[in-house]
This record gives C-alpha cells, sequence and structure tokens, in this order.
C-alpha cells in the first residue's frame, strides 16, 4: 500500500543475529519459553481482572464471549489496518495497542453500514472485510508476521502490568463488588445515569443516527460513539448490555487506556521509562485534596479524574484512548520537522531529511517515525475522537496552534506539517459540531471564571478589596491544586531548555494548558472535561521532564532502591493522616482562618490549601536541612531536587485508596435505589417485544413514590425502563433531552415540564384516563404497542384492563399491550 512509504520487508533492527544467519546460544531449542517469559506480564494482567470479574459475578461465559469479541472484532482488522498504515514497526505491544485504538475506528464505520443496512444478523462477520483482504494481496500480506520488533525490558513490562492490575483492584474494590449488573432486590442501588446509557447503547442498535430513547424521536445531538461501541459488542459479541456496561467495558478500555499511554510516552519522549510513569500518573494518581470522605459535594472543581469517573461518563472512559492515540499521532508527525523552538531552517516543511538526519529515530528512543500513513492515522483518530467526547478535539487543536505559531515565529515559514494536521482536526471538530452535535451547546456559555467565581463571591462586598484579591488568587490556587500537582515535572524541563523547547514539547504543553484554560473561560458543569482531556498531554510532559530530571539526578542503585521505598511511605503517611485526621484537620484550618462555621464562599478550599501550606513549609525545611547535610555528604548534592519532585508528584496517590476505603463505608451519592421490580418488568418486555415497539409510561421521575398525587415532580431523570427494556419510550424521563438540557444552561439536569404539553397530557391519559380513540391515537400515530405502569407513581384506571390486554403484573409494575 502506498501509506506504508516502503517496499521493504519489515525487518529492522533483528536481534542478535550471527554471520550466516546462526542464533546466539541459548536460543537454540528454547524458543517457547522466551515467548512465555515475554508475555507473562500481559497474561498476568488479564489473568488478574479475569479473577476480579468471576468473583463479582460475571460469568465465564460473558467473560470468554467479550474476549473473543475484543480479538475478533477489534484487535484483528485494526492491527492489521495499523500496520498497513506505519512504516516500519518498533514494538509488538506499539502495533497491538496502536492496532487496537485503530479497531475502535474501524468499528464504527461498520456499525454504521451494518445498522443503516439492517444486517445486525451479520455483525459477527464485519472483520472478514479487513481478514480477506490482508489474506489475498501479497503486499499485505506481510503485515500478518512482521519482523524487526525490539523487546521491553521485563521491568518495562511489569510496570505496565501492574499498573493496570492495581487499577482493577480499584475498579473491583469501588464498583465491581459493589453493584450488581442487574438489581434483584428492592433495596438494590446502581449509579444513578446507568439506566441512561444503557438506553442509548440499545438505541445505536437500531438507530443511525441515535435518538433520545426516553422521548421517542426525539433527536440526540450528543457525543454517542461510546454506545455504538456498546452495541456493537453486543451484535458481535453477543454479550449482554447490562454486562457490558456493569462489568467489562471500562475495565478493558481502562487497560488500554493505560497501554497506550505508555507507548506514547515512550515514543514522544525517547525515554522507555517515561511510559510507565505517564500511565501512572494519569490512573493511578488524582486531585490533591485533603478531605475525606470525598464525595459529591466535596468535588471541588467539576467531574474529579480519579472517583467513579470511569463509570458515571462511559463516554469519557472510551474516549480517552483514541484520544491519547491520537496526541500520539500529532507528535509524531510533529517529530519529523526536527526543530526546537522553532529555531531550525525547514521549519517541519519536510520531514524526510529530519528522519535520515536521526537515523529514523526521531528522537524517540530509536522509534521510527510513522511515515506519511500518519496523516491517515491522524483522520482516523480525529474522526473518532470527534463525537467520542465533544472536550477532545478542542484541547488537541489549541496544542497543534501553540507548536504552530511557534514554528511560524521561528522559521518565519509557515509548516506545512501544521496546516495539514490542523486541516484533518478542524475538518473533524466541523463534522462534529454541524453534523453530530447540529451546533447544540448543551447549554454552555463562555462566562470567564464563571465555574469558580463561586468561592470567591462576596455578595454584601463586605471584604476589604485586598483580601477579596488574595481569595481571588487563593481560588485560583486551589483550582491548579486539585488537578494540576502531577503536572510538576514539566517545570524542570521548561526551566533548563528555557522554553526552547521542540514542536512536540510545545504542542502537549499548548493542549496542558487550553483544557483548564477552558474550563475557566466557559461556564458549565461537563465544561471540566475540558481539564481531564488536557491531563494526558501535561502528563507526558511531567514524565519527559522528570525522566530527565532523574538522568541528571545519577542515582546509584542503593539510592533509587531508597528512593522508592521513601516515595511508597509518603503515600502510605499521607493516605493515613488525610484519611485519620481530616475532619479535625479541616475544622483546624477554618478557626485558623477564622471561618470556625464553615460559612464563607471559600470554605470548601481551606483544608487542601491549608494542607498544601503544610506540606510546603515541610519541604522547604527538608530542603534546608538536605542542603547542610550535602555540605558534608557531597553525594546528596545535586540529588535533593528528585527527591522533592517525586514526593509532588505523589501527592495526589492517596485518592485512590480514599476511593476503596469510602466504597466500603458508605454508598456513592450518584448512586439510587432501582428496585428488581421495574427491572423484571423491563427485561419481560425485551423478551416479549419488537425493537421498534414503543412504550408509554407514568414513570418521569427517579425515586419518587405517587407525584402524580402529591408535589410536583422535580428530577425527571426516570430512564430505567427504557434502559432495561432496550426500546424507546414516549415520554418517560426527559431531563438529559438536549433541548431540556440546554435550557440548564450547563446543568446538570432539566427539571421542568415536557416541551410538548399536549403529548404529555395523552400520555398520562394513556394511563389515568384512557379512552379506546386515545389508545387508537398512539397505537396508530406514535407506535405504541405497550403500556407501562409504574404503580409507586400511580395507579392505572381500572378501564384500562377492558382497553388493553394485561400481560405483566409483579405488583409494582403492571404491563399492557395495545392490539
Amino acid at each position: 500500500m502506498g501509506t506504508t512509504d516502503s517496499v521493504a520487508p519489515e525487518r529492522t533492527a533483528l536481534p542478535d543475529r550471527r554471520p550466516g544467519g546462526s542464533a546466539s546460544p541459548g536460543e537454540v531449542g528454547r524458543p517457547a519459553l522466551r515467548l512465555f517469559w515475554r508475555f507473562l506480564p500481559g497474561l498476568a494482567a488479564y489473568l488478574f481482572l479475569v479473577v476480579l470479574l468471576l468473583l463479582a459475578d460475571t460469568s465465564a461465559g460473558d467473560v470468554a464471549r467479550y474476549t473473543g469479541y475484543a480479538l475478533w472484532g477489534v484487535l484483528l482488522p485494526g492491527t492489521l489496518v495499523f500496520r498497513a498504515l506505519r512504516r516500519r514497526p518498533f514494538s509488538l505491544l506499539e502495533d497491538l495497542a496502536y492496532g487496537a485504538v485503530t479497531g475502535l475506528v474501524l468499528e464504527l464505520v461498520a456499525w454504521f453500514l451494518i445498522v443503516s443496512l439492517g444486517a445486525q444478523s451479520v455483525a459477527v462477520a464485519w472483520p472478514l472485510a479487513v481478514v480477506i483482504p490482508f489474506a489475498a494481496v501479497p503486499r499485505l500480506r506481510r503485515h500478518w508476521r512482521p519482523r524487526g520488533y525490539r523487546a521491553s525490558s521485563p521491568g518495562w513490562s511489569w510496570s505496565v502490568a501492574g499498573t493496570v492490575m492495581l487499577s482493577s483492584a480499584y475498579f473491583h474494590q469501588v464498583f465491581l463488588a459493589r453493584y450488581p449488573v442487574l438489581p434483584t432486590g428492592e433495596g438494590d442501588r446502581i449509579f444513578g445515569d446507568m439506566p441512561y446509557m444503557l438506553s442509548l447503547a440499545a438505541n445505536a442498535k437500531q438507530h443511525v443516527p441515535l435518538t433520545v430513547p426516553q422521548a421517542s424521536g426525539e433527536p440526540l445531538y450528543y457525543h454517542w460513539f461510546s454506545f455504538a461501541h456498546m452495541a456493537m459488542t453486543d451484535m458481535v459479541g453477543h454479550v449482554d448490555l447490562p454486562v457490558v456496561e456493569s462489568r467489562l467495558m471500562v475495565p478493558a478500555l481502562a487497560a488500554l487506556s493505560m497501554v497506550i499511554t505508555a507507548v506514547v510516552a515512550r515514543r514522544l519522549t525517547g525515554r522507555a521509562w517515561a511510559g510507565p510513569l505517564a500511565a501512572v500518573l494519569v490512573f493511578a494518581v488524582g486531585e490533591f485534596t485533603a478531605t475525606y470522605p470525598n464525595n459529591v459535594n466535596t468535588w471541588t472543581f467539576g467531574a474529579p479524574a480519579v472517583r467513579l469517573m470511569f463509570w458515571s461518563s462511559l463516554s469519557l472512559t472510551y474516549s480517552q484512548p483514541l484520544l491519547i492515540a491520537l496526541m500520539g499521532v500529532v507528535g509524531d508527525a510533529l517529530r519529523r520537522s526536527g526543530v526546537k523552538g522553532g529555531a531550525g531552517k525547514n521549519g517541519g516543511a519536510d520531514g524526510a531529511a529530519a528522519e535520515a538526519g536521526r537515523g529514523g529515530g526521531g528522537g524517540g528512543g530509536g522509534a521510527p517515525l510513522f511515515g506519511r500513513g500518519v496523516f491517515v492515522l491522524t483522520a482516523l483518530f480525529a474522526l473518532a475522537s470527534s463525537a467520542a467526547k465533544a472536550s477532545t478535539l478542542p484541547v488537541t487543536l489549541a496544542g497543534l496552534a501553540v507548536a504552530g505559531l511557534v514554528m511560524l515565529i521561528g522559521t518565519r515559514r509557515v509548516p506545512r506539517t501544521v496546516v495539514g494536521l490542523g486541516a484533518i482536526l478542524a475538518g473533524a471538530q466541523v463534522f462534529a459540531t454541524a453534523v453530530i452535535f447540529h451546533f447544540e451547546s448543551y447549554g454552555l456559555e463562555i462566562a470567564p471564571f464563571g465555574n469558580v467565581q463561586s468561592y470567591w463571591a462576596d455578595p454584601g462586598h463586605a471584604r476589604p478589596a485586598a483580601f477579596q484579591a488574595l481569595v481571588v488568587a487563593a481560588t485560583l490556587a486551589a483550582f491548579l491544586l486539585n488537578h494540576h500537582v502531577k503536572l510538576l515535572g514539566m517545570i524542570p524541563l521548561l526551566w533548563r531548555r528555557k522554553f526552547a523547547l521542540e514542536p512536540v514539547q510545545w504542542f502537549l504543553l499548548g493542549a496542558a494548558v487550553a483544557g483548564p484554560a477552558a474550563y475557566l473561560t466557559v461556564n458549565g458543569y461537563n465544561s471540566s472535561y475540558f481539564t481531564i482531556a488536557a491531563l494526558p498531554f501535561g502528563v507526558v510532559l511531567s514524565a519527559w521532564g522528570y525522566c530527565e530530571s532523574f538522568e541528571r539526578a545519577a542515582l546509584p542503585r542503593r539510592a533509587k532502591a531508597a528512593l522508592a521505598v521513601a516515595t511508597l511511605a509518603f503515600i502510605a503517611l499521607l493516605t493515613f493522616a488525610i484519611h485519620r485526621y481530616s475532619d479535625a484537620w479541616a475544622k483546624f484550618v477554618q478557626r485558623l482562618c477564622g471561618d470556625p462555621e464553615a460559612h464563607t464562599s471559600y470554605s470548601l478550599l481551606l483544608a487542601a490549601l491549608g494542607a498544601a501550606a503544610a506540606l510546603a513549609l515541610t519541604a522547604l525545611v527538608c530542603g534546608a536541612l538536605w542542603w547542610l547535610v550535602g555540605r558534608a555528604r557531597p553525594a546528596l548534592r545535586g540529588r535533593g531536587g528528585i527527591v522533592l519532585l517525586t514526593a509532588a508528584l505523589a501527592a495526589g496517590a492517596p485518592g485512590l485508596a480514599h476511593d476503596a476505603l469510602q466504597s466500603r463505608q458508605e454508598a456513592w451519592v450518584g448512586s439510587w435505589v432501582l428496585p428488581g421490580s421495574q427491572v423484571d418488568a423491563a427485561r419481560w418486555i425485551r423478551a416479549h417485544s419488537e425493537p421498534s415497539d414503543v412504550l408509554v409510561t407514568n414513570s418521569h421521575c427517579w425515586e419518587f413514590d405517587d407525584y402524580a398525587n402529591g408535589p410536583a415532580c422535580n428530577n425527571t431523570r426516570s430512564q430505567w425502563l427504557s434502559g432495561y427494556s432496550e426500546r424507546s419510550v414516549l415520554i418517560e424521563g426527559w431531563a438529559y433531552a438536549p433541548r431540556a438540557v440546554a435550557l440548564t444552561r450547563g446543568g446538570t439536569a432539566y427539571d421542568g415540564p415536557f416541551w410538548d404539553k399536549e403529548l404529555f397530557a395523552l400520555n398520562e391519559d394513556a394511563v389515568y384516563r384512557p379512552t379506546e380513540a386515545k389508545l387508537r391515537t398512539l397505537h396508530d400515530r406514535h407506535h405504541v404497542r405497550f403500556v407501562v405502569v409504574h404503580r409507586p407513581t400511580g395507579h392505572e384506571s381500572p378501564r384500562l384492563r377492558e382497553l388493553a390486554r394485561p400481560v405483566f403484573d409483579n405488583g409494582r409494575v403492571a404491563v399492557y399491550r395495545l392490539s
């Protein structure tokens, strides 16, 4: 293929080949054993997760089917296509990681064609569209067994696998072992938005584009690609959607995100150990906080990066590997420029000479550049990212714009590589904005500092101007502390290079700054996802700076071991201190600041700010002592900085342990009761209806009984029926419909009336005041086939039994069929 940029066989960097082709001693007769040790870290991480899933009541059959789906429907076609697009191989893990992400993109194309053509019954065969050409065409056939891979060290492989296993254990503690796949008891709890996300996945099995399942026929202008992925998992892998949602999808995609992070960081930085470090910083180190328990009301600055974000936002979970892979290919394209700080001559216009001068490594630790296929990969990942999560492309575009501007200023020439990449990203953004989102803003609006100004609010203007300025500065400092302590590794890199950065470094820095800047500019809860989208960029740059600092410190082996042990001890001590004394500490800081009743607008920030100040003072004291001891022990000189930087990067690590501890003590605030009787009724409908059938129900609120005869409903988030029946409902809960969310001006949910009063009256009359004419209108005009009565909301009229056939009744929910 032309995109491979080379017709030579993939035989670069063959290891340990002797003259005449003989193998080195020890290789002969032991290939199976070497292969086993090579794949043991990945196998161990997989088996560890399987055990946890089985302990969480996931059937072995579901695990096996999902594994088969991942291999057949994602990894195999994606890896083959990726190999054809990249120029030369670097490592098997890189091929598989990028291949899996490429497979997610191909899956979207397959989903669109399958659902559009109504070919769901043959969905399992779609990978043959890739497999057959790669088996039949000689030029493509060589991608089945490429040669020239470079093996990673056992320590590197086990570090990445260990990060995956750590996250798997975390998921098991905070969710898998806590929440059922299908509620069976009347008091079972699930995360509140899971029925909604389940309903979208079910809708994706039948509709292109998706519609709002809780308001049948209402268009859905939303980033819904993650739900197409879930639909394909069901159609190809034959795994029930609730199992995919609550057990399999999240740990699998999180593991892929960790691996692709390690691969991308290694390639872009040229330092192998930047990979595991970046993966740890993204997925194991959370926000800096001195609060325990850390429930929703203490999620100070919007959505958190740890907590249960993986389950509360499946779109974020799905988008992360796509975003990180996009970051990797854009960064690799910028490596072609061979320019530092924009001071070179070619300005990135032609990467061939730059690559030749670097021996194909391009500064990636010997990683060969992807070649011209990088632009195709950029287009694939950008288009998939566009409607996977709306916050990803703006952050990436901002980073690329910064890199391009610096190159333009430094070379006084238009960087054609950046222009080409920018055109691809901008095109994908326009596609998402116009085609998928239909220019719907979901209530987000430009309002500088709108998301944080409540912390410095002073309605009565009682504060002196100087003190108010201090409160504003402290609020912004708290925001940086909360999300960005893990990015401190970039400071020594920027300091030593005096901002004479390579294009890829400007790209990472620009995106890392653009995310929080967008959060501080665009008002609305959902704008916090800009901050989260920017973190992988900043983390890779932080890992880059840390590795350079670590190399300069040149620690002997014993010192490295001592640093590792001390870091773990510091994390353990900080975890214990916050868990044990956070309440007393918060009260102490409030009294110290003259806020004993915690009534001031900034009171929620005081604990974290006070803890940060205390840790900073401790660091100053330790630094002074280190300097004094270093005068007598020269071996310590110049090495205190790496100790301080290590401690700073680890300051957010307690969040992971605190989440696990907290999950044992109390239910997550984001979880709500979902009675098993309602799920049973919805699943009965799923088994006895057609996918095109529409339902009518009187259930519009979540966890609210008898609202028809009591106070007005103020939480229109009933989504259980559409979620577990996998059918569209004429009017269920409309809080998340685009036109409703827009009215909240970026809030979390709309609680006002349904927009079509006439239709809503007809819907309610079907339960409480049915007539033959009204039911006929619902049947003929709106394709309604079942009336579902949620009796805690209100009992149906006796006439309904005369006009429709009762087909299910468990006391709490009754179902009637319209004929």
